[in-house]
């Protein structure tokens, strides 16, 4: 291993390889902040450097843990004492921005908040948004095909990538630079590495798809008093906004009433005691008559009773603090220690109905621990749990997970909707994908990694 390091600092440099404290100083995960365990922590700089290092570990089966921003759930990035980390942290430049095109150049170690900043500052919008924006970086992103606030309008992180930048296990690089929207000219390779958490290559630059920055932005926080009538307030909504609806953010009670009691820096913005908020938000071109259509949106629910309470933010102070109350998950996480997350998706109409059903079950074998939130994207059917049992015990934590997951097979949900399956999910894939599914990703991992020294054990064995 010490041999290995030592030619892997013949190519990127001393400042490039980070050994002993400089690696435990950081932690594994976002969830638990225990230190990282790896050989070492490899940083290079360049696209040539991480092709070099790659090509000489597939070479001597040194096995690798790309690693992005750190902010998974799913142990994506854990490593071993016999893994080195790849962390692209140092290549986190915008290499180009074209007007024209709506396009951006990027290299994978650049932080989505910047992503964000760059293009707005060129008067673009990067559509990709979530809670981690300024932790997480792109490389990530495409790795586990980040999903986020704005995918009921604008799509998963795959619909924001046009092309890429990878390095094979081998250190091929395959340079797949497309910059335009149409392009049917053969297999659309990119989409092998898109959402493969680091499988089969490594993403070291990308072009990403950019969108006209928009001149309004409306908010509204509403009460549902059924559930039933959450689907029909989305399609309600979506009809009345013309399109513009961009978020569509479902907090169950449980969820809310745990963020206003556990601080202090929060006001109800509409008052508590329903079963269910809306966090809806819409975004056009002209704030005046946008306000105005997305109030009368608001009014016509009301008069057919979809909601019955609702707060319009009339400025981007209530936006903010809307919008904090959905994402205070640190305020959760030190309620609910030691804190389990989950991240599924199926289809909106049944989403109560499951989690009415996860928690009753949870409840009978916990009855004295057990405490859970339940939100989630609803428009897109993405559904989270935070919840704990009172124990940081591994085989209770893999029992809860069960409860959790098999009861997502009756509804033909997914275990994963936008954090992957890493090291924590895979023992429960077979309730999402079939033998034939699986054994095919297996045969593209073989082809494209004959070694298995790319991230080994994530997804499957």
């Amino acid at each position: 291993m010490s041999t290995v390091i030592d030619e892997i600092r013949k190519l990127v440099g001393e400042t490039g390889v980070l050994t002993g404290d400089d690696v435990t100083a950081r932690h594994a995960s976002w969830v638990r902040n225990t230190p990282m365990i790896a050989a070492a922590i490899v940083r290079p700089a360049n696209t040539k450097e991480v092709a070099a290092v790659l090509e000489l570990c597939h070479k001597t089966d040194q096995s690798v843990v790309p690693l992005g921003g750190n902010t998974g759930l799913v142990e994506g990035a854990t490593s071993t004492e016999n893994d080195i980390v790849l962390s692209l942290e140092r290549m986190n430049s915008v290499e180009s921005l074209d007007a024209a095109g709506a396009t951006m150049t990027v290299q994978a170690g650049l932080v989505l908040q910047a992503a964000k900043d760059n293009a707005s500052e060129a008067g673009f919008m990067f559509a990709m948004d979530f809670g981690a924006r300024g932790s997480a970086t792109i490389g990530g992103c495409i790795a586990t095909n980040a999903g986020g606030n704005g995918v009921i309008r604008y799509g998963m992180m795959r619909e924001q990538v046009l092309g890429l930048e990878v390095v094979l296990a081998d250190g091929t690089v395959l340079s797949s630079m497309n910059r335009m929207l149409k392009n049917n000219a053969g297999y659309d390779l990119k989409q092998l590495f898109i959402g493969t958490e680091g499988t089969l290559g490594v993403v070291t630059r990308a072009v990403l798809r950019l969108r006209p920055e928009l001149r309004s932005q409306n908010t509204a926080l509403a009460a549902v008093d059924d559930y039933e009538k959450v689907p029909l307030l989305l399609q309600q909504l979506g009809s009345a906004l013309g399109g513009t609806l961009s978020a569509f953010e479902v907090l169950w009670a449980d969820f809310y009433d745990a963020v206003l009691d556990g601080s202090d820096q929060h006001a109800p913005p509409v008052s508590r005691g329903y079963p269910f908020y809306v966090l809806a938000e819409a975004r056009g071109g002209d704030q005046e008559a946008d306000a105005m259509r997305f109030q009368g949106a608001l009014e016509e629910a009301l008069a057919a009773g979809l909601i019955v309470d609702a707060s319009f933010a009339t400025n981007l102070q209530q936006r903010e603090a809307m919008w904090a109350i959905r994402d205070d998950i640190p305020n959760l996480a030190e309620q609910l220690e030691p804190m389990i997350v989950f991240d599924v998706s199926l289809p909106i109409s049944v989403a109560a109905d499951y989690a009415a059903g996860v928690h009753e079950r949870l409840r009978e074998r916990w009855s004295d621990t057990y405490r859970g939130t339940t939100f989630g994207h609803l428009g897109d059917g993405n559904l989270h749990f935070l919840m704990t049992v009172g124990s940081d015990d591994h085989d209770e934590h893999q029992a809860v997970m069960e409860v959790v997951y098999s009861e997502l097979q009756p509804y033909g949900g997914s275990i994963s909707a936008e954090h992957g399956i890493g090291l924590e999910k895979r023992p429960f894939l077979h309730y999402s994908r079939s033998d034939v599914e699986v054994a095919m990703m297996q045969r593209l991992k073989n082809a494209l990694d004959p070694k298995g020294i790319l991230n080994p054990g994530k997804i499957f064995l």
